[in-house]
């Protein structure tokens, strides 16, 4: 299955360390990232939990959860959990799912047969509180993930879903945003009273605030 951006991201029951879960219920009105592992004690994805464990309050104050996948055990999971925490500093602070029998990934399309088809690619989806997929990224096996990158575009999300913007190349929080094409001058002079820059017609940019 491929997983598409704007379609509702799957539901599904799985174990994980914070016991078992129905995943709409536990994303409830939350954004949410989902990245998968190919397997516990992996050294790449060691550094990546630790990470994301210590970028948590960071994702807490997005209004988004996170979670994990392996294909490992829950046993596996603790095991690795107690290394992540000695080499990374951070100990896992969020649930990770076990998926031994590979349901959940295989319903997100994460197992590639012509990469590894015991293993999971290493994903990541951002999902929105109306539990429509708004980002998916795939990286390969030897290049950690940029969680810096993932608030980035949470941070984008957000803003340009309050805003009829859009967010240009290289945009961090609090730069210029860029008016939509299909918001007209008129709507324009309504929704951003404070004015704008218009380069071209179609090029407008704006300042607005995160929230």
């Amino acid at each position: 299955m491929s997983i598409q951006l704007g379609q509702i991201a799957p539901d599904f029951t799985a174990e994980t360390t914070a016991g078992t879960i129905r995943f709409h219920d536990w994303a409830g009105s939350s954004w949410v990232v989902f990245f998968s592992h190919p397997k516990d004690f992996t050294p790449v994805c060691t550094t990546e939990l630790g990470e994301a464990a210590r970028l948590k309050p960071e994702f807490d104050k997005r209004g988004t959860k996170i979670i994990g996948l392996s294909v490992d055990s829950l046993d596996n999971h603790g095991a690795w959990n107690a290394d992540i925490a000695e080499t990374q500093g951070s100990a896992v602070n969020f649930p990770m799912i076990a998926d031994s029998d590979r349901k959940v990934s295989e319903l997100y399309g994460m197992i590639h047969p012509e990469a590894d088809p015991s293993v999971t690619v290493r994903t990541v989806y951002v999902i929105d509180p109306q539990k429509k997929v708004r980002l998916t990224l795939t990286y390969p096996p030897a290049t950690g993930r940029n969680f810096q990158e993932v608030l980035r575009v949470l941070d984008s999300l957000q803003l340009t879903d309050r805003h009829k913007v859009a967010t240009p190349v290289n945009w961090q929080p609090g730069d210029r945003a860029i008016i939509v094409p299909s918001v007209s001058d008129e709507q324009a002079r309504e929704r951003f009273p404070q004015g704008w820059d218009a380069q071209k017609p179609y090029l407008r940019w704006v300042d607005v605030k995160g929230s």
